[in-house]
């Protein structure tokens, strides 16, 4: 079944675009592949794939109040599949110099993953959009010189 799985997600036309990307292997890209789909207009932007991957958070404000929360209403399959990613890439240096950065901002293991999980669906959806492979340099360009405390 897994070597079926394999070659199916090897025959597609995106498959190396995803085999790109850190933390992503052959059946963790299919997982991924089947939880966005592929159709390329089915996304119109980087927040809408964020927002049905569930690695965007929720933010409510209302008067003096502020509070940021994670999405617990999501596509269960496609977020483990996100979070298995997240925690591969870690062995990228610029996905680990981003966790770093988050988790000096005193958040915990798992919101920190979190949020690697949604910049990688963001530079996931730019390289699709684009037909490009992923690029270590162009990905964490913004966060390249960024200080962690």
């Amino acid at each position: 079944m897994e070597e079926q799985v394999k070659a199916h997600f090897l025959a597609h036309p995106d498959a190396e675009i995803y085999l790109s990307m850190p933390g992503i292997g052959e059946i963790t890209g299919a997982r991924v592949l089947a939880g966005f789909g592929d159709d390329p207009a089915r996304y119109a932007s980087a927040k809408a794939r964020k927002n049905y991957a569930g690695t965007s958070p929720i933010t409510r404000a209302s008067g003096k109040s502020h509070t940021v929360q994670a999405r617990y209403v999501r596509n269960n399959r496609l977020a483990d599949a996100l979070q298995t990613q997240a925690f591969a890439a870690l062995r990228s240096p610029g996905a680990r110099r981003y966790y770093d950065k988050q988790r000096a901002r005193e958040l915990g293991y798992n919101p920190a993953l979190r949020q690697l999980g949604n910049r990688l669906v963001g530079v996931l959806h730019g390289c699709l959009e684009t037909r490009t492979h992923y690029d270590e340099a162009t990905a964490w360009s913004h966060h390249a010189h960024a200080p962690v405390a």
